[in-house]
């Protein structure tokens, strides 16, 4: 996978908004204006990633599987955030899944009407 094809998976999600409050070199995707995916344009060592949310029992799996899974950068020893490098051992088909499972670890802990009202909306 590259960065264009990992972008596009991004703004596939239901309601994906794509902005950069961080700056113009970091990738920020949200639904229901939380956050669920990130990315640097530019990254350190030119090795791409993005920082996705995960429920925390799947992130040790996840980390002791891979070594393209590390902790979630910015997010300290939080087990609830993952880096994912994109050009390592994790399969793509892998990646455009941890993207859906980040929007789904977000949108549970919307408030209930902000959940059924995310449920409600169409592709």
């Amino acid at each position: 996978m590259n960065i264009e094809e990992l972008r596009n998976h991004c703004l596939a999600i239901k309601d994906a908004e794509e902005c950069t409050p961080f700056g113009e070199d970091v990738m920020v995707y949200k639904v229901m204006n939380k956050m669920f995916a990130f990315f640097p344009l530019n990254p350190k060592g030119n090795e791409h990633f993005v920082v996705m949310k995960c429920d925390p029992e799947r992130t040790v799996e996840l980390r002791e599987r891979y070594e393209g899974v590390t902790k979630g950068y910015y997010a300290g020893n939080n087990l609830m955030w993952n880096s994912v490098y994109i050009q390592r051992d994790v399969p793509d088909k892998l990646i455009v899944e941890l993207i859906e499972h980040s929007v789904e670890e977000v949108v549970k802990q919307l408030p209930k009407a902000k959940r059924e009202e995310y449920e409600r909306l169409s592709l």
